[in-house]
């Protein structure tokens, strides 16, 4: 009977020990475009400064390959994890994730874009579907980052601008990952600064990069200075 009675209690210890080691706990990670001190806004004209302004029609970029570490070890990934950012569509900036609750971490990594790996595979579905538009049939890849609007700055047809970031070959390759340092909790806020990716580019002479080529290399290395954890 004694024995019975400590294989019974012995049994429940390891079914608790079981349930700890798998309790999971959801991790929200919010994307909030701003841009200076005012959010981000689509359609509606901004001021650049005193006399010039901007109005945005298109913000989509893709994240994916989203990882946590612990200083330098990598402590868990989200499989298959490609998501498309579309500002026009605002829950598409909020991503939600099971992760262990026993988990330790100080880093979030992810990428801007998608690898050469899925690039080569073709077109997918989901968030990776042709009909999101980004997908370059011509080119037969992904675009990384979509920025469109028009400006009174922009020496162009009707003021227009429009930055299409992509390329997954070298030398030309646009994938960039960023590396934020954040604290353990349910909530990481990211703020992707998009008045700082406009002020580094010169709207007048350059309102359209829409290929391959060092100046699309050049836009995605300001994507990596633009997402930084909210309020710092």
């Amino acid at each position: 009977m004694k024995k019975t009675i400590e294989l019974f209690f012995s049994l429940i210890l390891i079914g608790c020990i079981q349930c700890s080691l798998n309790a999971q706990t959801p991790l929200s990670i919010n994307l909030n475009p701003t841009f200076g001190s005012s959010p981000f806004q689509l359609n509606t004209k901004l001021p650049l400064s005193d006399q010039d302004s901007i109005t945005f029609e298109m913000l989509k970029f893709y994240i994916s390959n989203i990882a946590l570490y612990n200083n330098k070890t990598q402590v868990w990934k989200a499989e298959d994890s490609f998501y498309l950012m579309d500002y026009e569509n605002p829950s598409s900036m909020n991503i939600t994730f099971d992760t262990p609750s026993n988990l330790h971490f100080n880093k979030l990594y992810f990428d801007i874009g998608i690898d050469s790996t899925t690039n080569v595979s073709g077109a997918m579905g989901g968030d990776l579907d042709p009909t999101k538009g980004m997908y370059w049939t011509w080119q037969s890849g992904y675009v990384n980052f979509k920025l469109e609007g028009n400006s009174n700055v922009c020496d162009s047809y009707k003021n227009e601008f429009q930055y299409h970031v992509g390329g997954y070959q070298a030398p030309y390759a646009t994938l960039q990952t960023v590396v934020l340092s954040v604290k353990k909790g349910s909530q990481i806020n990211i703020e992707v600064a998009i008045k700082e990716f406009i002020n580094n580019i010169n709207l007048k002479n350059e309102s359209h990069i829409m290929s391959l080529g060092t100046k699309a290399v050049k836009l995605s290395e300001l994507l990596l200075t633009i997402f930084k954890i909210q309020g710092r």
